[in-house]
């Protein structure tokens, strides 16, 4: 090199924007990042000093994941076409973190042996409603008898909320809290819904309690009281695999709640409860026609008279939203006013 001539060999240009020099050989070869000059006789390469903006932004988008077409269309493209692409980069990477979390803590909850400790704090009226809104999806009866563990709540902590879940087989509802503090590993432990119950009634009026995982020990502290909750040594259904395969909603229902909740229980029949879409309203067969806003093609589905009503009264808010794929797959109950709680109720044969 000239004294005169600014530039750098491969090594120092490496060291000054943090790449090896064999990804910058690399980049030369792909068009990407030219040295400013190439030696005819040696083949070293140069670089000015002006190249080092865009030798550290190509390292930045190459460490965030960036296929090497997507980053060229960031560093030569039009300003929105680079905004697309790094919004699509960012969703992905969002995805992928996501999925490899809950891998994770699937794994740390169902590790053989250790002390599983961890600790959240949220507000006594939340918790209790939590409550309220999923013990009537806890199986009771014959169903109880056969799955004991269908009789009982999970206490689910993961991805920084507390989830209490219930499934009947029949239906399945999911309430999810985000805490006022949180700590610990993620776990999740089954206990009695009657327990849970009375600890719901004493929390009602307190602003904040604890609940502490020690082992197999769940202790729920708040108010200068403590109460222990018994813990049964079962596993739980995987439920997040049945919200994971939910087909997409081809049909959306948004009717007044306490107003179908009482078209529902006011019938003459005690069969299945058969709900029709169209001619602008929501038609409860046996019953009277409701104001709604449906979307999709005209549909004909029947419910157990004594699985939908409960799901309905444990929502809260004026409103109702059911999300339906078909007349034979579970459909989302979804509350307006909290997205915090889902509700699957299975359909059942039209008579």
């Amino acid at each position: 090199m000239d004294d005169d001539e600014p530039l750098m060999g491969i090594g120092a240009f490496a060291r000054r924007v943090g790449l090896a020099p064999s990804a910058l050989r690399f980049y030369d070869d792909c068009a990407v990042l030219r040295p400013a000059r190439v030696d005819a006789a040696t083949g070293y390469r140069y670089y000015a000093p002006e190249q080092a903006p865009r030798a550290t932004l190509l390292r930045r988008l190459r460490e965030a994941g960036l296929p090497l077409v997507d980053a060229t269309a960031v560093l030569d493209g039009p300003p929105e076409e680079a905004r697309e692409v790094l919004r699509d980069q960012l969703r992905r990477t969002r995805e992928s973190a996501a999925a490899a979390r809950a891998a994770i803590e699937d794994v740390l909850r169902t590790l053989p042996g250790g002390a599983r400790r961890a600790e959240v704090r949220v507000g006594g009226a939340e918790l209790a409603g939590a409550v309220r809104q999923v013990g009537p999806a806890v199986a009771a009866g014959a169903v109880r008898e056969e799955f004991p563990v269908l009789g009982r709540v999970l206490i689910e902590l993961a991805d920084q909320e507390l989830r209490l879940v219930a499934t009947d087989r029949y239906r399945l509802s999911v309430r999810a809290l985000r805490p006022l503090a949180i700590s610990g590993e993620p776990c999740g432990l089954t206990v009695e819904v009657e327990e849970l119950r009375e600890v719901a009634g004493w929390v009602r009026g307190l602003a904040e309690v604890s609940i502490e995982v020690d082992g197999a020990d769940v202790r729920v502290r708040g108010g200068g009281e403590e109460r222990t909750l018994a813990v049964a040594d079962e596993v739980f259904p995987a439920y997040r695999m049945v919200l994971d395969g939910l087909a997409a909603a081809r049909h959306r229902v948004i009717t007044d709640r306490t107003a179908l909740c009482a078209a529902l229980t006011g019938r003459d029949s005690d069969g299945p409860v058969v709900m029709r879409t169209g001619d602008g309203g929501l038609t409860v067969e046996g019953g009277p026609v409701l104001p709604a806003l449906c979307t999709g093609a005209p549909l004909r589905i029947a419910f157990d008279p004594a699985v939908l009503p409960a799901a309905l009264e444990a929502g809260v808010g004026p409103d109702v939203l059911l999300e339906i794929a078909s007349d034979s797959e579970p459909v989302v109950v979804r509350s307006a006013d909290q997205g915090s709680f889902t509700t699957l109720v299975m359909p059942v044969r039209i008579p």
